[in-house]
C-alpha cells in the first residue's frame, strides 16, 4: 500500500524559483509609487499576507493602480526571472499517475498563482489549489491543508505538505499532517531546518527517490 493518499505544494521555492521575480515586483511598484528602494529582507519581513493586503497597507490610496501594475510586471517578467525547478513536473506527473489527490496551499494571491502555475506548465495537474485569497487568515493558518483534507476525505497521518519556508511547517503542524520541507531554493533555511520537519529533501532528486519508495502498490 502507499504511504501516502495527499500531496500539497506551496509554489515560491517550492515548486519554482519565483522568490526573484516577487522581489523584483514589489521593488517596482514601490520605487514607482513610493519612490522608495526596499530590500530583500524588508519584502520577507512581510511575507504571510497576499500581494493585495501588502500592497494596500504601503499604498494607500493608490492601491488599486500599484495591483494592476504589480500583476501586470509579474506577468511579464516571469519568463526571464522564474521557472520550474528541473524535475518537478515529472514529480507531479508521477503522483498523478498514482491516482493521489494533489493541492496547492500558497500564501500567494489567486491571480499571481495562476499566472505562476500556468507559466511552468502544471496547472492542470493539481486536483485543488488554495491561495491566501481563499481562506479567512493567512500562512501558517491551516486552513488551505484542512480545505484539502476534509474535500478529499483523507487520513491525516497520511498527507503530505511540501515546502520551502517556516510557515509551512507551521501550518503542517497545525493541521496535523506530515510536512517535508525542501531546501533547493529556501529563504529561510537555517531556520526550516531548526523547526524539526519530518523530512528534508536538498534536491528535487532526493524528494523523486523518497516519493518512488513511498507509492508503489
Amino acid at each position: 500500500m502507499s504511504n501516502f493518499e495527499g500531496f500539497i505544494f506551496d509554489i515560491d521555492g517550492t515548486l519554482t524559483s519565483t522568490n526573484e521575480l516577487i522581489f523584483a515586483t514589489f521593488r517596482h511598484v514601490t520605487e514607482k509609487y513610493l519612490n522608495k528602494k526596499v530590500t530583500d529582507e524588508e519584502i520577507i519581513a512581510m511575507f504571510g499576507p497576499t500581494e493585495d493586503v501588502i500592497l494596500k497597507d504601503w499604498m494607500n490610496d493608490d492601491f488599486e493602480d500599484a495591483r494592476k501594475d504589480y500583476l501586470e510586471f509579474y506577468k511579464a517578467k516571469h519568463h526571464l526571472l522564474a521557472d520550474i525547478y528541473p524535475g518537478i513536473k515529472e514529480i507531479l506527473k508521477y503522483i498523478k499517475s498514482k491516482n493521489i489527490p494533489l493541492s496547492i496551499y500558497t500564501g500567494k494571491g489567486r491571480k499571481s498563482s495562476l499566472i505562476t502555475l500556468e507559466k511552468i506548465g502544471v496547472i492542470d495537474l493539481f486536483d485543488m489549489i488554495v491561495t491566501g485569497d481563499d481562506i479567512e487568515g493567512f500562512k501558517p493558518s491551516p486552513e488551505g491543508i484542512n480545505k484539502f483534507v476534509e474535500s478529499y476525505n483523507l487520513n491525516r497521518e497520511k498527507v503530505l505538505m511540501i515546502g520551502d519556508a517556516p510557515a509551512d511547517v507551521t501550518a503542517a503542524r497545525n493541521a496535523g499532517v506530515k510536512i517535508a520541507s525542501v531546501l533547493w531554493d529556501s529563504y529561510a533555511k537555517d531556520k526550516v531546518l531548526k523547526m524539526n520537519s519530518d523530512y528534508i529533501f536538498e534536491t528535487v532528486a532526493e524528494l523523486m527517490k523518497f516519493l518512488a519508495a513511498n507509492l508503489e502498490v
